[in-house]
């Protein structure tokens, strides 16, 4: 399989930039406020929001690992590369849309930091998107003759 050397160092860099996003998410709840408006949740919704942002933040954390550990595995143009940076790549575009076609931004923090955390979050998120979505192309095809 012919895929670029210079993939496996984009895919570390996703990594890390991951694992730049798992560490800043642990901000968010006192950020937005998360503990007063659960407080008027019932315990079991309230179990099942802390449950999925849980099962979010270790997906993240998990994403960045795998990067950071093994980023020659996922661009080895094996099956398994191919269905992991796939998984990954639907992950974060998946994550892309929400953002401009779900999110409710009438109550988000104001300010300048604020702009340019949101700013550098989104252009994350596309550029995993992106990465990951390449380098699924090239497991799974390899690079044109």
């Amino acid at each position: 399989m012919d895929i670029p050397s210079w993939l496996e160092t984009v895919v570390l860099a996703a990594g890390i930039g991951q694992l730049g996003i798992v560490v800043g998410s642990l901000k968010i709840p006192s950020v937005l406020g998360w503990k007063q408006d659960l407080a008027s949740l019932r315990p079991l919704t309230r179990q099942v929001f802390w449950t999925y942002a849980g099962y979010i933040w270790a997906t993240n954390l998990s994403f960045a690992l795998v990067s950071i550990l093994a980023p020659g595995s996922l661009v080895d143009g094996s099956a398994l590369a191919a269905s992991v940076t796939g998984f990954i790549a639907i992950y974060w575009g998946a994550r892309v849309v929400i953002q401009f076609t779900w999110f409710d931004r009438n109550e988000a923090p104001e300010g300048a930091i604020y702009r340019f955390a949101e700013f550098i979050l989104v252009s994350l998120f596309i550029f995993f998107t992106v990465a990951y979505a390449y380098a699924a192309i090239l497991n799974i095809w390899g690079t044109p003759a």
